[in-house]
């Protein structure tokens, strides 16, 4: 059963990363405000995973798995910068966070 589950997670964790490499018009931000996590975090958490595995997977290894390319390339192609409304959101509800 356990092989069987880390498959299924593996399955759908390659589909998520699939899903974001292909929808690129999805900014970091958006992420960020309406889900609390990021192609960053992903990559965070997949390299911290990977050091409590022993593995060697360093964040820059990481996220060029999440993002299917380099971060500089990825950042260059399709990262837009956030507008005054987005960091606005973002702002308040990192406050909003730190407060509960």
């Amino acid at each position: 059963m356990h092989d069987e589950t880390v498959e299924l997670e593996a399955a759908a964790f390659r589909r998520l990363l699939g899903h974001l490499q292909q929808h690129t018009e999805v900014q970091n931000i958006d992420l960020m405000i309406l889900a609390d996590f990021c192609r960053n975090c992903l990559a965070k958490w997949y390299a911290e995973a990977a050091v409590e595995r022993g593995m060697d997977v360093g964040y820059e290894q990481a996220r060029e798995i999440v993002y299917g390319m380099p971060y500089g390339a990825w950042k260059d192609r399709y990262q837009t910068d956030a507008s005054p409304e987005q960091l606005a959101v973002y702002e308040a509800k990192q406050k909003l966070k730190s407060q509960s």
